[in-house]
């Protein structure tokens, strides 16, 4: 017969961990279902993952708010032809997420078109009432070095 006060730490700590990588998870499916809708333009989907306050700073160093940035989408301004994430590292800490990626866009912004290029991403996304929303985003071109 097992001793259940030997055994229970073990399996509590092994929960924690099994529920902190399926939160892990989670987080990356929700980051994977973001830049779907923002590739294809799908303001309604992209909406809810983006929180109020939300701030995008772009590889030219320019900030937008949610608003301002939702918006250059749906109109057309600001076009995501592809968007292509690599592993998606996530540090997670209560009800914060910090994510962290590589990936390969390729986007127009207003009369300048980008082709595929490599980027880093470092995102922050909190929870409240059990949902995860993008707070800060901000993206870093990856340029070969001579």
């Amino acid at each position: 017969m097992s001793n259940p006060s030997i055994e229970q730490p073990h399996t509590g700590r092994a929960l924690q961990a099994t529920s902190h990588e399926s939160e892990c998870e989670a987080i990356r499916s929700i980051e994977r279902t973001r830049l779907t809708a923002l590739v294809e333009g799908n303001i309604k989907d992209a909406r809810p993952i983006h929180a109020s306050e939300f701030q995008l700073i772009t590889p030219i160093g320019m900030t937008l708010s949610k608003d301002q940035y939702l918006g250059a989408i749906s109109a057309g301004v600001l076009k995501y032809h592809a968007w292509d994430p690599k592993h998606i590292d996530v540090r997670l800490n209560g009800p914060v997420a910090v994510i962290r990626y590589q990936s390969s866009m390729e986007v127009t912004f207003g009369p300048h078109y980008i082709p595929r290029t490599e980027y880093w991403h470092t995102d922050i996304y909190e929870s409240s009432e059990d949902t995860w929303q993008i707070v800060w985003s901000q993206a870093t071109e990856i340029r070969p070095v001579d």
